[in-house]
């Protein structure tokens, strides 16, 4: 989308549709299996297929492998409109663990002030943040984040050369380089609730990270800065989130918990 013309190159789009994913699906129950194999929770981003559109989905599992629930990205980056729908309030939510409560945003999502503090007054305590964003602020992005809300921010990237792009593609050669094109450099970085960098970040290289957390020592050093609770002022600012299903969505879907609880919730 960054590179070519979604609306008129078809090939792409009919190959990226024709790769995408049915939630639920036999794509969702294969990642359910891994989940349930490692014993994991696993969040992972997905190109999501409802009807004819697409969607920017983070799709959460639990460790007996059952899909916990989906974001929809609220809102495409700009050519990303011509590939993704827009999401909406009604999976804004975050989930229940043994280790804190989990949930995210995706992208340039991230900068949106409103969506952190609805996470926010949900108690969230691990973020996941996954990105394509490559800049040299966004690990600060995700310090500003941790910071702000007194959590565990797990910001993931993805590490692709041009070089990997397959050559079978309509114009690869011309629109992807090899080795020294970078579609994504990674910055890969768990940060702790202060503001302070665990691991990472892992740039231009393959890899794994790994942090040991506390939701205790988060919800802890609240004491000193609570976006949503004691530092907040609700006589002064106050956030209304629609947690309605848009149009777009099937009222019937009963696939994912959590559905519409109202008009708005006040946070």
């Amino acid at each position: 989308m960054w590179r070519t013309t979604p609306w008129s190159d078809t090939e792409w789009y009919e190959r990226l549709y024709d790769q995408s994913v049915d939630v639920p699906g036999p794509a969702t129950g294969a990642l359910g299996a891994i989940a349930a194999d490692s014993g994991s929770y696993l969040s992972i981003g997905v190109n999501e297929r409802d009807g004819g559109t697409l969607y920017n989905t983070n799709l959460y599992f639990a460790p007996d492998g059952s899909l916990l629930g989906r974001h929809r990205k609220l809102m495409p980056t700009g050519g990303e409109r011509l590939v993704w729908g827009q999401g909406d309030g009604s999976r804004l939510e975050v989930f229940d663990t043994p280790f804190g409560r989990l949930g995210g945003l995706t992208c340039w999502e991230n900068y949106m002030p409103l969506a952190r503090a609805a996470l926010y007054a949900e108690g969230i305590d691990v973020y996941v943040a996954p990105t394509w964003d490559n800049s040299d602020v966004w690990v600060s992005t995700l310090r500003h984040i941790a910071k702000e809300g007194r959590i565990y921010v797990v910001g993931v990237n993805f590490c692709v050369r041009g070089s990997d792009v397959p050559r079978d593609l309509p114009h690869a050669e011309e629109i992807y380089g090899g080795d020294d094109d970078w579609l994504a450099r990674g910055n890969s970085t768990i940060v702790g609730p202060e503001g302070e960098v665990l691991a990472g970040p892992l740039v231009e290289e393959e890899g794994i990270i790994y942090a040991e957390i506390d939701a205790r020592h988060a919800r802890k050093v609240r004491r000193q800065f609570d976006a949503v609770g004691h530092y907040a002022r609700p006589d002064v600012l106050r956030l209304v989130v629609n947690r309605g299903e848009s149009p777009a969505i099937r009222a019937d879907d009963a696939s994912v918990p959590g559905g519409p609880s109202g008009d708005g919730d006040p946070a």
